[in-house]
């Protein structure tokens, strides 16, 4: 047990080093120890300058499960842009209605990248429970919150989205790039 902890109490040390790829690779780490009390310093690290040692940071909180739910839900009402969008990162890795819930929610986001972020997740979740939500955010203000729902829709695979997906693409006059994700999403749908 003593040998554990000198092993923890080093990667948390390499958590705060200079070199980015000394703290990711701690960031990794913690996500294989699974243990609530990394939990708290892997939602600091967050907040890291590097994005490659917050995204790692997003996905051991992935791993860690039920554990760190309650945590990154709290992030993602109340904290900035940039860790909300870690936030939902690592949420979309618990596949559980409460988090499909949270991740419905922040749909609504001030903050473009977090919509956009939340609407990635739902579809590699295949959140059944996102379709109407994701159909209205076709009509978001943001060209990549719209790109991300269609191609959620399209990896949902739910019929119900086809009449939307195609009226978006009729609205997306000159937009080539939204009309192929549509088309995509559509192909994706239509095969299941």
């Amino acid at each position: 047990m003593a040998e554990d902890n000198k092993e923890l109490r080093a990667i948390l040390k390499n958590l705060n080093d200079k070199n980015a790829e000394k703290r990711r690779e701690a960031a990794e780490a913690l996500g294989k120890i699974k243990d609530p009390q990394v939990i708290e310093q892997l939602i600091e690290t967050l907040k890291d300058d590097n994005p490659i040692v917050r995204f790692a940071a997003a996905k051991s909180l992935g791993q860690m499960g039920e554990l760190a739910v309650k945590p990154l839900i709290t992030i993602l009402k109340s904290s900035e842009g940039n860790i909300r969008r870690y936030a939902t990162l690592a949420l979309k890795d618990m596949s559980s209605s409460r988090v499909s819930d949270q991740l419905i929610e922040a749909l609504g986001d001030n903050d473009w990248s977090v919509r956009k972020f939340a609407s990635k997740a739902l579809g590699e979740m295949k959140s059944k429970g996102a379709i109407d939500p994701l159909i209205a955010t076709l009509n978001d203000e943001d060209w990549g919150v719209k790109i991300a729902a269609v191609k959620a829709l399209g990896d949902i695979g739910d019929e119900r989205a086809v009449d939307p997906i195609k009226k978006a693409r009729r609205k997306a006059r000159g937009d080539k790039e939204f009309k192929k994700a549509a088309n995509k999403a559509l192909k994706k749908i239509q095969k299941k």
